[in-house]
């Protein structure tokens, strides 16, 4: 089995650094751009099986990435344990620090220095929520036998991406490896005999000068 996970591309929301997490807001021009040049370099890969999650930005990059593949490419499946970490009251808050205004800074800083001791809205999700749920997908997936010899397509968010490699990564002490993934960035594993192998580590098809990342302690 391999398997290509791939962050969405670009959204508004990640230019001004406000906090998206379950708000369903589509990509943006420049967001289908990189989307659509990560789809060239990726276009002579047969996918077996397309799995997004159901959020717009994520949906709508698979959706990209299939138009310039394979025209038998498969329909693409939406699983919830894919969707982006839920902020709860803190969504569509700023995390950019020329705006900040998520309660407790001190506490917000965690999420990137410490992040399972990072405190979240009280009807948010934690680090641990979300390692957990993209964890049980990916484990069920990389077990399942009628996928063993497939090449699979996962579309997903910064976040939620980091959390489900915490499943694949030799070294889990190190959450972020490097921070949170630039949009369309590509893991790429090799999964033999259920045990992962990462062969393409954030893989970037753009000129990374494009990329936006507002994401660091404030």
């Amino acid at each position: 089995m391999k398997i290509y996970i791939i962050r969405h591309g670009e959204t508004n929301a990640n230019i001004s650094g406000i906090v998206d997490g379950w708000v369903d807001i589509p990509l943006n021009s420049k967001g289908r751009k990189l989307a659509q040049i990560t789809a060239k370099k990726m276009a002579d890969i047969k996918f077996d099986k397309v799995i997004s999650s159901p959020l717009k930005r994520a949906y709508e990059t698979a959706e990209i990435i299939l138009k310039y593949n394979d025209a038998e490419s498969p329909v693409i499946e939406t699983e919830d344990r894919l969707k982006e970490m839920y902020w709860g009251e803190w969504e569509c808050l700023s995390l950019s620090p020329a705006n900040f205004n998520i309660p407790n800074k001190e506490n917000f800083n965690k999420f990137y220095t410490d992040p399972y001791d990072f405190v979240p809205a009280e009807d948010g999700e934690s680090i641990r929520d979300v390692v957990e749920r993209t964890g049980e997908f990916y484990n069920e997936l990389i077990h399942r036998e009628d996928l063993k010899d497939s090449t699979i397509l996962l579309s997903t968010h910064g976040f939620a991406m980091r959390c489900l490699m915490q499943s694949v990564y030799k070294d889990t002490t190190d959450f972020w490896h490097g921070g949170v993934p630039d949009n369309c960035a590509v893991q790429i594993i090799d999964v033999r005999d259920g045990v992962s192998h990462l062969i393409g580590d954030d893989v970037v098809y753009y000129d990374k000068s494009e990329a936006v990342n507002p994401f660091k302690p404030v």
